[in-house]
């Protein structure tokens, strides 16, 4: 390893860290925690555990929920779970991320002028996941009814007081939204108004989503009365979802507006449990799901981070940031490659990636006093005993982003999920002027939603759903939104020769829960919202816990820093849109001008904001006291109850 230089180290103490006081409180509970990015989603969750029901259970009233209230996702979207089993031990996985559907191959895009899969509309959807991610976590893990756990999101359904957010989005997003009749009559409630949007605190309705759920419970207590089981009974709901008349509607609606999706396709899809994957950082076991989302990176990260003395650093010193963006740029140059769906790949390259030594070697290939703005994909098939068929590639690709060319890195503003609608930004302005404007912080803070639940008999659950999200292209007379997920496919080998779209194939995405287990027993559960910040923004409350001694609500709220030194996997039509900026990279407004200067000096191109964590909701179970500790960002609407 290249010998370290000592740089000016701007580091807080920790034992201030420890005494830092949070802008909201942290949570405590004794039986049970429910956490999520809205407070009526929350009080869903808790509703559920009033009624003893188990995390599995509240974690699906709150996704219900949150899906009901357009928290940058609908029932159209996608689901991405973790879930801790203390009847078995184990972390389980669950998968339910929709498919490319028929005729979703690259020639057709390419035919109509796309260099991706486009942003909005129906040629961005992918199957729907998220009713049977749902239905398949309550059937096989949760203890009650599909009636029970729905019940606050049809009452919802029928009328709940819209929140500002919600509201305000629908009014930017109406230019788009009046392109699809089907979400102009549901989100347009004062039509040829100045306002068309409703108004926040106005009651809003949404009567064909309540219908559609509605046949879901009619179908699951119709099986009942036939004697069906639980478990039976829930999936015949779901079959009345993907094969019944639910699904016939939908695919009418979607094709109607010229979308690809058919029967088949929703017929044949099914969510999968996978063993998801998982490192040991210091003595605590860290679970992410498989290559199908970016998860892994984080997990390479750790193992990067295990070669350097992370606290000797100092929290958010010199040292210790330009160490973490340049672990960041390699592992996401790995994740920019070498990740996509699995079940299309024979050549994974997943066990070299995850593996130490070669953690180790990438681990010396940074450069200690200079960012390295050619950082790249590694090699990690020698690392499994085998060659790497995909060399060829990695040649094409670094001539997609030859700067040579005249083309100047930095001045970048990431499009997060569900952002891309809003004003647009001056992005020179903004850069040269240091100061983010309130679009650029929307599109930080905004993105999808993460779900955490706990209770007291062991179950832990995270959840990072997202998809449907506004401005959303509503299928038929369902009420739902499909999923614009089809956008994180590429159409060249050279940018991902894993995540090509295909028929039947899942996009690779950003969506990425967390669960950590120590001395055998759940630690910590933790998910985000924010595209291709999520991961950064996790390893770094994860970090905040574990080398700095923060509390979990500490460590929501704890200043991080954000890379844009990465591929884009949201937002953009070209390869310049998407492509890496060199050196970009986001601080707080609080960086001290010494670090300013020296990051500087090693070649980053900054960018301030007054809040950079990451709206992080987390669950810390801590066994010395019996008790849950819940923390939930300070940047929006995130919300937890504990009791």
């Amino acid at each position: 390893m290249k010998r370290l230089f000592f740089l000016l180290l701007i580091a807080i103490p920790f034992a201030s860290i420890q005494a830092q006081q949070t802008q909201k409180p942290p949570l405590h509970g004794k039986n049970w925690m429910a956490v999520t990015g809205k407070p009526l989603a929350a009080t869903a969750g808790a509703m559920i555990f009033q009624q003893n029901g188990n995390a599995v259970d509240a974690a699906c009233a709150m996704l219900a929920a949150t899906c009901t209230m357009w928290d940058v996702l609908s029932w159209g979207g996608e689901t991405q779970a973790l879930i801790y089993n203390p009847k078995t031990g184990k972390v389980i996985a669950i998968n339910a991320l929709g498919v490319a559907p028929t005729g979703a191959t690259p020639a057709f895009y390419k035919s109509k002028g796309y260099d991706f899969p486009p942003e909005y509309g129906p040629l961005a959807a992918v199957t729907p996941g998220t009713v049977g991610g749902l239905c398949y976590m309550l059937a096989e893990y949760g203890s009650m009814s599909l009636k029970a756990v729905l019940a606050p999101a049809m009452e919802m359904a029928a009328g709940y007081p819209i929140e500002a957010q919600t509201a305000n989005s629908i009014e930017r997003g109406k230019k788009y939204i009046k392109e699809w009749p089907y979400s102009k009559a549901v989100f347009l409630t004062h039509p040829g108004e100045k306002r068309e949007a409703p108004e926040a605190g106005e009651i809003f309705v949404q009567k064909d989503l309540l219908a559609t759920l509605t046949k879901m419970v009619e179908a699951e207590q119709d099986a009942l009365r036939k004697h069906k089981s639980r478990k039976e009974a829930i999936m015949a709901a779901y079959d009345r979802f993907y094969k019944g008349d639910i699904a016939k509607e939908f695919v009418r609606g979607c094709q109607e507006q010229g979308g690809l999706i058919t029967l088949e396709d929703l017929a044949k899809w099914k969510p999968v449990e996978e063993t998801p994957l998982h490192v040991n950082y210091k003595g605590i076991e860290v679970y992410k799901l498989q290559e199908w989302t970016q998860g892994p990176m984080l997990l390479q990260s750790l193992n990067i981070l295990e070669n350097f003395d992370l606290k000797a650093m100092g929290y958010n010193s010199t040292n210790y940031i330009h160490t973490l963006y340049q672990t960041m740029n390699l592992t996401f140059a790995d994740r920019d490659f070498y990740y996509g769906d699995p079940a299309f790949n024979t050549n994974p390259a997943i066990k070299g990636l995850l593996s130490k030594d070669y953690a180790k070697a990438r681990a010396q290939q940074i450069n200690l006093t200079q960012n390295d703005a050619g950082a790249g994909p590694g090699d990690p098939y020698p690392y499994m005993g085998k060659t790497n068929p995909y060399l060829h590639f990695l040649h094409e690709r670094q001539q997609l982003t030859d700067t040579s060319n005249g083309r100047k890195p930095g001045g970048f503003v990431p499009k997060h999920d569900a952002t891309t609608f809003l004003p647009a930004v001056d992005v020179n302005h903004l850069y040269a002027s240091n100061t983010p404007d309130s679009a650029y912080m929307d599109r930080l803070w905004r993105g999808t939603t993460s779900v955490e639940a706990a209770d007291k008999d062991g179950w832990v659950v995270s959840i990072t759903p997202s998809g449907g999200w506004l401005p959303a292209c509503i299928a038929g007379k369902t009420g739902v939104g499909m999923s614009q997920r089809a956008q994180s496919f590429v159409l060249d080998s050279a940018v991902c020769p894993f995540n090509v779209i295909a028929p039947g194939k899942r996009p690779r995405v950003t969506l990425t829960p967390s669960m950590a287990l120590k001395d055998g027993k759940p630690f910590l559960c933790f998910g985000v919202q924010g595209g291709d910040t999520q991961d950064q923004n996790l390893l770094q409350f994860f970090l905040n816990i574990v080398e700095f001694g923060m509390t979990v609500q500490q460590a929501t709220e704890a200043a991080n820093i954000n890379t844009n030194q990465l591929w884009l996997s949201l937002g953009g039509s070209t390869v310049h849109d998407r492509e890496p900026r060199p050196g970009s990279i986001l601080l707080n407004d609080n960086t001290s001008k010494e670090t300013r200067a020296a990051l500087e000096k090693m070649g980053y191109h900054l960018s301030f904001g007054e809040r950079t964590s990451g709206p992080i909701n987390a669950i810390l179970i801590d066994y010395k006291h019996g008790s849950l500790w819940g923390g939930s960002s300070n940047h929006g609407e995130d919300y937890g109850i504990g009791w």
